[in-house]
């Protein structure tokens, strides 16, 4: 059985944490694939420390002082005696590396795209190797090696073709040892110059190595216990929820929970491998298993939230057409890089409301009112207008439009409770009913909620 096992950056962030993935990757029966965020915050650290030292500032030079104590910390108190000097040479090099790259950028007083992706690789650079002479019977692999991106609309992506080739070749198997990689990191195919594969990346390497590799299950380790049926910061009774499906827990996400980021579970989701979420504080937990076989279809799985949320309603004629609305929308927001993440179809009032995050809302507003100048001055639209200071509550469950008037019952309660429902949104899909209302109401619209689906 081949598992790949990724630990994000809280779980590499101090001797402690790193103790827990040593006793959790040794404990296996079988040689295991590990990736490996860089130690925790420390992503952040070297993206400020470039901006300031692009700024003419030399603080550059104190903050490496804090890095390479942070490093040396953890070789001394975690590797064994005989590998530390190895280890320290090749961090070293590394971090001798990085302070010429601040150096530079004091003298240039600018901050390039290439030279920041580069900065920010030298985290899972120095993890990697840290994490690799730390575990007994455990070898070093290079992401920058295998990892490789190509350009597409000036953003740069997994060649999935090319990297899955390389993987094959990087990783022979059966493993007879353990192999550990840094997650993010990545080369252009074309340049060789490194890149990343941005947020979520450390994720998404490990899901292009399990689905290469035809891998039988893909654990993400964190510090929460697994997906759970609500923010259990908000919700008391929140319970983990113990297995649920890909569009399940891609939908959660998308609508606020914060345990993975969709996309980037894509390769294993059309190979049909598990991932498992686990906690790497709390190891014997049972988690949640994310399968193509969640028992318990039609059922609510989970209730999650999106705050900062602008809607923009259309009213007249024309909303009731929604085929040409709901496309002509759609487009003028994907031409301009906004992203919806709720429709509302359709009232006896006919009005069309559509919903994105609420940076955005305003550059949505003139695209809208451009694209719909026409029917405005005939008066098919009566009106284009923004609400902001809004938040968007999900119900998802695959199959949950079977538990039918589940829609007007979220909508009852809450109006019950004097929660004004501002729209929803329960027939783009078969997996989640969405409601939204005002932010200052979003704690008390989640609690009434979850306990309509999981208490009551």
């Amino acid at each position: 059985m081949l598992k790949v096992l990724k630990f994000g950056g809280t779980s590499v962030g101090t001797v402690e944490s790193l103790r827990n993935v040593k006793a959790i990757v040794e404990g296996l029966e079988i040689p295991a694939i590990v990736v490996v965020s860089a130690l925790g915050g420390l992503t952040d650290r070297l993206i400020a420390t470039a901006k300031s030292a692009s700024e003419g500032k030399e603080d550059y030079t104190d903050e490496m002082k804090v890095i390479r104590k942070r490093h040396y910390d953890i070789i001394s108190a975690l590797v064994p005696e005989e590998r530390k000097a190895e280890v320290i040479a090749k961090v070293d090099e590394l971090l001798d590396q990085l302070e010429e790259r601040y150096k530079g950028l004091t003298l240039i007083r600018l901050l390039p795209e290439r030279t920041l992706a580069e900065v920010v690789s030298f985290g899972e650079r120095m993890s990697s190797v840290i994490v690799a002479a730390m575990l007994e019977n455990a070898s070093h692999h290079n992401s920058l090696d295998f990892i490789k991106t190509e350009k597409w609309f000036n953003r740069n992506i997994a060649d999935r073709g090319l990297t899955e080739k390389l993987i094959k070749e990087e990783f022979a198997l059966p493993l007879e040892r353990h192999a550990v990689a840094g997650g993010f990191i990545s080369t252009d195919r074309n340049t060789g110059e490194i890149t990343n594969l941005g947020r979520g990346g450390s994720d998404y390497t490990a899901a292009l190595i399990a689905a290469a590799l035809d891998a039988d299950l893909l654990e993400i380790w964190t510090d929460v216990d697994g997906f759970m049926t609500s923010d259990p910061r908000i919700i008391k009774e929140a319970a983990i929820i113990p297995s649920m499906s890909f569009v399940e827990s891609m939908e959660l996400c998308s609508f606020g929970a914060k345990v993975i980021y969709p996309p980037t579970i894509y390769p294993v989701f059309h190979k049909n491998i598990p991932i498992k979420i686990l906690n790497t504080f709390n190891p014997t937990a049972p988690g949640t298993l994310i399968s193509d076989n969640a028992p318990g279809k039609g059922k609510a799985r989970g209730v999650s939230s999106l705050n900062s949320t602008s809607m923009i309603s259309m009213s007249g004629p024309l909303a009731s057409n929604v085929a040409e609305i709901n496309s002509r929308a759609y487009n003028a927001m994907a031409r301009n890089g906004i992203s919806v993440f709720l429709v509302a179809q359709p009232s006896e009032e006919k009005t069309f409301s559509i919903a994105m995050p609420q940076s955005d809302g305003e550059k949505a507003l003139e695209q809208l009112k451009l694209e719909f100048s026409p029917e405005i001055q005939s008066g098919e639209l009566l009106s284009i207008e923004k609400t902001d200071d809004l938040s968007v509550i999900a119900v998802v469950g695959e199959g949950i439009k079977t538990a039918k008037g589940l829609g007007a019952r979220i909508v009852e309660t809450l109006r019950g409770a004097d929660v004004d429902v501002k729209a929803i949104s329960e027939g783009a899909s078969d997996t989640t009913v969405a409601v939204v209302l005002e932010s200052a109401k979003v704690r008390e619209g989640l609690n009434l909620i979850h306990s309509l689906c999981f208490v009551s």
